[in-house]
């Protein structure tokens, strides 16, 4: 078995997950892969399959948290000690995974996870402009970010994730909030992991629609900042 576990949460994604397999088998060989397929009601387990992933199906839809702490739980159980993580819909390249993952193996960072929004190492600033909806959401989370992270960040919905072992018992716990990622982030500060955020190129949805329009869009954006907030108060608390 390999020491590196990859996943993509799915949900009917079948347009999408033949190039984003064979990407990560191109680009890392030597990883075992996992489908997590969310009750899709496509062809998105039997196309995982014929393009030699691992399937764990949910069933029934249950959402991107579910899902998200399904696949690390896979690795934690599986005994990997590295996992990565990428989104089905192919914005996440595999070349960009594998240098996380790199970081990772290397022991510079327990987590490193790929930003659109940070510069630096050949990443120009600004290389990515979301529309000004989009742009006054993330301004509006990062700043949120900051004050319970004490740190900056630029990403921090980004499913980008390369982790290794010490993490994953705190990544495969559930999820409370309709922010995994934003949950994911409170959690491994709480316990003192070093987290890196990495500059990344991100490519657009190949196809398909997004899940994330319109009023689910600012569904969002009001759920992040209502995990923030709620950290915030209970770091209060116990100071």
């Amino acid at each position: 078995m390999s020491r590196t576990l990859v996943f993509i949460p799915a949900w009917n994604e079948e347009e999408n997950l033949p190039a984003v397999l064979e990407g990560l088998h191109a680009r890392l060989p030597d990883a075992d892969v996992l489908v997590v397929d969310d009750g899709s009601t496509d062809r998105s387990a039997e196309v995982a399959r014929q393009h030699g992933a691992e399937v764990l199906s949910l069933g029934t839809n249950q959402g991107l948290r579910i899902g998200i702490a399904a696949g690390y739980r896979w690795a934690l159980e599986h005994d990997y000690a590295f996992c990565g993580r990428v989104d089905a819909d192919g914005q996440h390249p595999a070349e960009e995974l594998a240098r996380l993952l790199e970081r990772v193996r290397s022991g510079e960072c327990d987590v490193a996870i790929g930003s659109r929004f940070v510069s630096g190492n050949g990443y120009a600033p600004y290389r990515y402009r979301p529309s000004p909806a989009r742009r006054l959401g993330t301004g509006l989370l990062r700043r949120s970010v900051g004050v319970v992270l004490r740190r900056p960040f630029g990403d921090a919905t980004s499913g980008l994730y390369a982790v290794n072992a010490k993490a994953l018992s705190l990544l495969a716990e559930p999820y409370a909030s309709g922010a995994p990622e934003v949950e994911a982030l409170i959690r491994l500060a709480a316990a003192g992991l070093s987290v890196e955020e990495v500059p990344v190129d991100m490519a657009p949805r190949a196809g398909g629609e997004s899940k994330l329009r319109g009023a689910k869009a600012l569904k969002l954006v009001v759920t992040v900042t209502a995990t923030l907030g709620l950290a915030l108060l209970a770091r209060r608390r116990r100071g």
